[in-house]
């Protein structure tokens, strides 16, 4: 019994086997991976502005086109009509409403004729009545006569007065009219000014439509026909909903199903041509949340593509973006923007340039460091909060912990806690103690 505790002493007092490296200088790079996806420049999808046929194709699945050249021509007739009727309803429109001024009335006058012949009959009686002989019948007949004149003079007086009256109350009838027809004026200018303000909208609207007829490209790229079948938006709505902004109709025209050639039907607001701008190719990269942060603009990168192994493309990120992706799993990712610059295979040759919509991945270099001291991952072992490596010092173990730099796949960097030259156990640490002997 004591011969097999002093066999078993003697194996556990034992050095473990394990394996060491020496500590050197050597580049370490720390990299967040993540997948991305190819974009390109800028892409534009060109529809229909109305409802008809295609006129004329001037190019075909992946042609090259320069900006502003002519791609297709729609054949919309019903487009036309809308200007014309739009030209015509704005023509109208322009045409002034007057109503004039208040009507003219004259002033009521008495005729002086009258007034003439009754004093003259008035005479004539007074001189008939000087004729007679008898003193009293005479005095009699011109008391008379004064009499009915006196009645005539107050009679004339009292119709003046009348005339008068209505000639002011004539007056001031035609004042009022007057005041009325210039508000009625002014307010129909208002109504005709609004009604103008929208018939001109409704021209530019209807011409701005038979322009958009020839279909341009915005800028220059590749060209891809169809519109992904795409529905098409409703038709072309008439003058009367132009005018008063009126409901669009439902599209009752027919519509190509994502096929476009020359004498297709196609829709309004249907794709027809998509251009895509290749000049500058781009990455969107989807980054962990617990990486991002170490992400900056112009942090450089590695990116290789499934579609083009062996080969190696550089790239550098141009945004960092704030708003959050939840994942399947739960987490959530940041998309970060990179410029993509050329590729090349292991021999040196030229890559080709990837395609929109192409994956890939992105090895983002965050922390870079030529003249790094650097240990193996493997001799890292964590402990709570601390990083720690086991140097081997005088045959025996010796726990360091150590301040981390940039954390390479193979190599990690040391700022602090241990220096070049030392030896670290790289494998079999996990059944180290302290002071214990290593060989």
């Amino acid at each position: 019994m004591a011969l097999l505790l002093a066999l078993s002493a003697c194996t556990a007092e034992e050095a473990p086997v394990v394996q060491t490296a020496a500590v050197a200088r050597a580049p370490v790079s720390e990299v967040v991976e993540a997948p991305a996806t190819v974009g390109a420049r800028a892409t534009a999808s060109l529809t229909s502005p109305a409802a008809g046929t295609v006129a004329k194709l001037y190019v075909s699945d992946g042609d090259t086109v320069k900006k502003g050249e002519i791609l297709a021509r729609i054949s919309a007739p019903q487009a036309r009509d809308r200007l014309k009727e739009a030209k015509k309803a704005d023509r109208q429109a322009a045409r002034p409403v007057s109503f004039g001024g208040a009507p003219s009335v004259p002033a009521l006058k008495l005729p002086t004729g009258v007034d003439a012949h009754v004093r003259k009959s008035f005479a004539q009686a007074r001189r008939a009545a000087r004729k007679v002989e008898d003193k009293a019948i005479r005095r009699h007949l011109l008391s008379a006569i004064d009499l009915a004149e006196q009645q005539h003079r107050s009679q004339q007086k009292a119709l003046n007065g009348i005339v008068g009256g209505l000639n002011r109350m004539l007056g001031s009838f035609t004042g009022q009219l007057g005041a009325g027809m210039s508000g009625l004026s002014s307010s129909m200018s208002s109504l005709q000014a609004a009604s103008r303000s929208q018939t001109r909208a409704a021209v530019k609207a209807a011409e701005d439509t038979v322009k958009g007829l020839t279909i341009k490209a915005p800028f220059g790229g590749v060209v891809t026909l169809g519109g992904g079948g795409g529905s098409a938006a409703p038709a072309l709505p008439d003058l009367s909903q132009l005018v008063s902004g009126g409901g669009v109709p439902a599209q009752s025209g027919g519509s190509s199903a994502g096929t476009i050639a020359e004498g297709v039907p196609v829709g309004q607001g249907e794709a027809l041509l998509t251009v895509t701008d290749v000049s500058e190719l781009n990455l969107r990269a989807d980054v962990d949340e617990t990486d991002v942060l170490l992400v900056k603009d112009g942090t450089r990168a590695e990116v290789e593509f499934d579609a083009v192994p062996g080969a190696i493309y550089t790239a550098e990120v141009t945004g960092v973006g704030v708003t959050p992706q939840e994942g399947a799993t739960g987490g959530v990712s940041y998309p970060v923007r990179l410029s993509l610059a050329e590729g090349r295979f292991d021999d040196g040759s030229e890559a080709p340039d990837p395609k929109p919509g192409m994956s890939a991945v992105v090895r983002m270099i965050v922390k870079e460091s030529p003249e790094a001291v650097a240990v193996p991952a493997a001799a890292v072992v964590t402990s709570g909060r601390d990083a720690v490596v086991w140097a081997v010092v005088g045959g025996r173990a010796e726990r360091r912990t150590v301040r981390l730099g940039a954390e390479g796949d193979a190599f990690v960097e040391v700022v602090d806690g241990i220096k070049v030259g030392d030896r670290v156990i790289t494998r079999g640490a996990d059944g180290v103690r302290q002071g214990q002997e290593i060989r």
